[in-house]
C-alpha cells in the first residue's frame, strides 16, 4: 500500500510519496551583520524553491551590538507575516543561536542559513533534491565539490578546513568533503531529537559526530560559495580551528545522542556498542526462536541484528526515532520489516493482521502499567503452540537510580513472572537466571553511587570481559540481573 498523509514520518518514503505541502524552516543566526542581514532576508523573501510550499524564516539575533538588533526589530515589524525574530539578550555563540531557532522551528525540513551572504539561497533547491529522490536524512552543501562558482580567497584557510574535515572523517568514518559548511539541511523530527551542547562554531563538529553515531542517511551536494575577507567581517579564526579539533575528540568519546526521554536512548546506544554482551544474550535466546518472529521493543536493534535472518521478522517499538533507525537498518533486508506496536494497546496487534510462532519481548514488561493486559496481547498474536520469549530485570532489592532513569516500574522474581504468564494462558516451558556477573556493578553504580547509567569506559571494560564472564556466570551463587522466561501458548 502506498504511503499517504497519515503515514508516520519515520516510515514515509518521499521517493514514493513526495510531500505536496513541504515547509522549509530557515534558521538564521545573526551577530553584528547590520550591513548584510536585511539584504539576505529580502533575498529569502523572493526565494522560490521546487517542492516547497512555504518558507518559515526564524532569525535569531545573538546579542548584536552594532545596530543590527534595532535594524532587525524594525524590519521584522514590517514583515511579521514572513519572518520571526528572536532576541538573545547577550551574545552566546552561533551554536546557541542555532539551538534556539531549531527549538522554535515547525517545518518538515530545517536548514541553517548564515546572514553574511557567503552562501547563495538559490542553492537550497539542490539540498532538497536528495530528500525527495534518495530518502536522505541530512544533506550537506559542500563548498569543495564542483559547484557553479566560488570566490577564490585564503589558501591557508581552506587547508585548515580540509584538515578539520579529514580529522572529523577519521573519527566518524564518514567521507564528507566539507563539515564546516553552513548549509546543512535536516529532517526536522530527527534534528529536534538531537541534543546540542555547543554554543560556538563547534556546533558543526558536534552535529556531524552525532549524525554519524546515529547512522543517518547523509548526502552532499555542490554549492556556490562567495567567501568574504576578514576586513569584510569574516568571524571564524585560528582559535576556532583548535576548538574544532578538540571538539572532534570530545564528541568521539562522548555518546550524547538522544534528548532525555522515557526510553533510555543513550543507554540503548551504549549497549549497541556492547556487541559481545548482545551476542551472549542472543545466544541464550536463539534455541527458542522460531522462523516467524515479532520483536516487541526492539529499540535500535541491539538484539535484532543477532536474530536475523528469519523467514519473517517484524521489529517494533513505540519510539518514532528508534523506528526510524530500524527502518533505515531494514533497507535491503526483505525478511525484516518494521512496525509501531504498543504492548499495552490490543488495536496495534490486531492491525498487524497476522500471527507469529515467536514473540520476543525484552526489557519491556517492567515498563507497562498493566502487565497482565500486555501478556494477553502477546498471547493473542501467537499461533497455537507459539512461544513468548520474555526478558525482565530481576531482584527488587536491586531497584536503583538506574531503574528510575529507565522508567522501570518493578524488578521481577521467578514466582511473580511465572504467575503472570500462567494467568494469561501460557505454559511456562523454561526459565533461567541471566547475567549474574553484572549484579555487583549494578549494585555499586545504582544503589551506592546513585548513578543513572554506566560510563562508556565501564561498558567497554564489561564488554571486553564478556567471554570470561560467560564461562563463570553459571558458577556464581547469586541470582542474575535478569530473568529469561519461555512460555508456550496452548494448542
Amino acid at each position: 500500500m502506498a504511503p499517504n498523509a497519515s503515514t508516520p514520518w519515520w516510515r514515509r518514503d518521499w521517493r514514493v510519496d513526495p510531500p505536496t505541502e513541504l515547509v522549509l524552516t530557515l534558521v538564521v543566526p545573526v551577530y553584528n551583520e547590520r550591513y548584510l542581514a536585511t539584504i539576505l532576508l529580502d533575498r529569502l523573501f523572493e526565494l522560490e524553491l521546487p517542492n516547497v510550499a512555504r518558507l518559515e524564516i526564524i532569525v535569531v539575533d545573538d546579542g548584536s551590538t552594532d545596530g543590527t538588533r534595532e535594524l532587525l526589530k524594525d524590519f521584522a515589524a514590517k514583515n511579521s507575516e514572513r519572518m520571526r525574530l528572536i532576541l538573545h539578550e547577550k551574545n552566546q555563540g552561533k551554536g546557541a543561536a542555532i539551538r534556539t531557532g531549531i527549538n522554535e522551528a515547525t517545518g518538515d525540513l530545517i536548514v541553517i542559513q548564515d546572514a553574511d551572504l557567503e552562501y547563495d539561497p538559490r542553492d537550497l533547491g539542490r539540498l532538497i533534491e536528495p530528500f525527495i529522490e534518495d530518502g536522505a536524512d541530512v544533506v550537506y552543501g559542500s563548498r569543495f565539490l564542483a559547484g557553479r562558482r566560488r570566490r577564490v580567497l585564503y589558501f591557508r584557510h581552506e587547508l585548515g578546513n580540509r584538515l578539520i574535515t579529514f580529522m572529523s572523517n577519521w573519527f566518524t568514518d564518514l567521507n564528507l568533503s566539507d563539515i564546516e559548511t553552513c548549509y546543512k539541511m535536516f529532517r526536522a523530527p530527527l534534528l529536534k531529537s538531537l541534543p546540542m551542547r555547543s554554543n560556538d562554531f563547534a556546533i558543526e563538529i558536534e552535529l556531524t559526530a552525532k549524525i554519524a553515531k546515529r547512522r543517518w542517511s547523509v548526502y552532499e551536494v555542490p554549492i556556490s560559495y562567495h567567501g568574504r575577507t576578514y576586513r569584510e567581517g569574516k568571524k571564524i579564526g585560528l582559535k576556532d580551528g583548535f576548538r574544532a579539533l578538540w571538539a572532534i575528540l570530545k564528541f568521539w568519546i562522548v555518546d550524547d545522542l538522544y534528548k532525555d526521554d522515557a526510553y533510555g536512548g543513550n543507554i540503548l546506544h551504549n549497549l549497541e556498542r556492547s556487541q559481545r554482551f548482545n551476542g551472549w544474550m542472543a545466544a541464550a535466546l536463539t534455541p527458542w526462536i522460531g522462523s516467524r518472529v515479532l520483536e516487541i521493543g526492539a529499540g535500535i536493534g541491539n538484539i535484532t541484528s543477532f536474530l536475523i535472518p528469519r523467514d519473517r521478522y517484524l521489529a517494533s517499538d513505540i519510539n518514532d526515532h528508534y523506528l526510524h533507525y530500524l527502518n533505515n537498518y531494514a533497507g535491503g533486508k526483505p525478511y525484516l520489516d518494521v512496525a509501531r506496536v504498543d504492548l499495552e494497546d490490543p488495536a496495534t496487534f490486531a492491525a498487524l493482521g497476522e500471527t507469529f510462532d515467536t514473540v520476543v519481548c525484552l526489557n519491556v514488561l517492567e515498563h507497562v502499567r498493566d502487565p497482565l493486559a500486555a501478556l494477553r496481547n502477546l498471547h493473542s498474536i501467537l499461533e497455537p503452540g507459539g512461544r513468548a520469549v520474555v526478558y525482565v530485570p530481576a531482584g527488587q532489592w536491586l531497584y536503583s537510580s538506574i531503574d528510575e532513569s529507565l522508567d522501570h516500574r518493578v524488578r521481577y522474581d521467578r514466582k511473580t513472572l511465572a504467575g503472570q504468564l500462567e494467568s494469561c494462558g501460557f505454559e511456562v516451558e523454561h526459565m533461567q537466571s541471566f547475567n549474574k556477573a553484572s549484579v555487583p556493578g549494578w549494585f555499586w553504580n545504582g544503589k551506592i553511587l546513585r548513578r543513572r547509567g554506566f560510563s562508556r569506559v565501564q561498558l567497554k571494560l564489561f564488554d571486553w570481559l564478556v567471554p570470561i564472564l560467560r564461562r563463570i556466570d553459571r558458577l556464581l551463587p547469586w541470582q542474575g540481573l535478569g530473568l529469561i522466561a519461555v512460555a508456550r501458548r496452548g494448542r
